[in-house]
């Protein structure tokens, strides 16, 4: 059996995948593009070794922040992992819908072009785009997936089909509990050394593909190129987790078959039972 476990930030996925995988005796399988890289800690909200529980972990601390790592790497590395565990019950956790799609459903990377678009502004784009598949899903100011939609030679791939009997979980909140729930994680994260671990990884590493795209880290960047204020910086991270968590809804109801459910904060484990009811009923 596999369970999969998304969500935005701060809604309890790594408490529920630990908590699932010691009633299912399960390995945990990270679905994050961030925690796959070693040191990044604090910023990516990595589960800890005491949060772990003795649960094995896999998929996560498994590249140095300097290494590339994509989305076909990422399929390939669960599907052996589903393949070498078939006896086994997996969870697999995180927020990067893209990871999780790639690996479960028959995916397919497409070639792609290399055409120059700078002349053209993102409405032309847009346009360029919807003459092609009227019903695009990409918003007319995210440039590079419009440029990347553009330069694929299959502009209208198959929809994938689910390869593995999985079920999806899905936890959420209302918007301004979620909301208030971000604000005080990038709060602690600061508390906790976040400005150091990302001081330490930029003096190591440098500007690495990961520093300069990661929430929590290029923010740091900024502040420690001395472009804003630490003030900034922080309610720059706010509001970048904001808004992704509002693209991660938006994403998994798109793109998948998710079954929602409330997180109870004041007693989790209302939601872990609701869960393993729905588990139970399905599996």
């Amino acid at each position: 059996m596999i369970i999969c476990v998304v969500g935005p930030t701060g809604v309890g996925k790594t408490k529920l995948s630990v908590m699932l995988a010691k009633k299912y005796d399960a390995k945990v399988l990270g679905c994050d593009a961030t925690q796959i890289y070693k040191h990044l800690d604090i910023g990516s909200a990595k589960v800890t070794e005491e949060e772990k529980e003795g649960v094995e972990h896999l998929l996560i601390d498994i590249k140095e922040p300097n290494e590339d790592y994509s989305v076909c790497d990422y399929q390939k590395d669960l599907r052996t992992i589903i393949e070498e565990n078939k006896d086994r019950n997996i969870v697999i956790v995180g927020g990067t819908g893209l990871y999780l799609k790639s690996a479960l459903y028959d995916y397919e990377f497409s070639e792609m072009e290399d055409n120059n678009y700078d002349e053209y502004t993102n409405e032309e784009l847009y346009k360029m785009c919807l003459d092609i598949n009227p019903n695009l899903n990409i918003h007319q100011n995210n440039r590079r997936r419009l440029e990347n939609f553009l330069n694929r030679k299959n502009k209208n791939p198959k929809e994938p089909v689910l390869l593995y009997d999985a079920l999806f979980i899905g936890l959420t909140t209302n918007r301004e509990v979620l909301y208030e729930r971000i604000n005080q994680r990038v709060d602690e994260m600061v508390q906790n050394g976040l400005v150091e671990e990302v001081k330490s990884l930029y003096q190591k590493y440098g500007l690495t593909s990961i520093l300069s795209r990661a929430i929590g880290y290029k923010e740091i960047i900024k502040y420690l190129d001395k472009e804003i204020s630490l003030e900034e910086a922080i309610e720059l991270i706010k509001k970048n987790s904001r808004h992704y968590a509002k693209r991660q809804y938006t994403w998994f109801n798109n793109q998948m078959n998710i079954t929602w459910f409330n997180t109870n904060f004041k007693d989790f484990n209302k939601t872990y039972e609701e869960v393993v009811e729905y588990i139970e009923k399905n599996k």
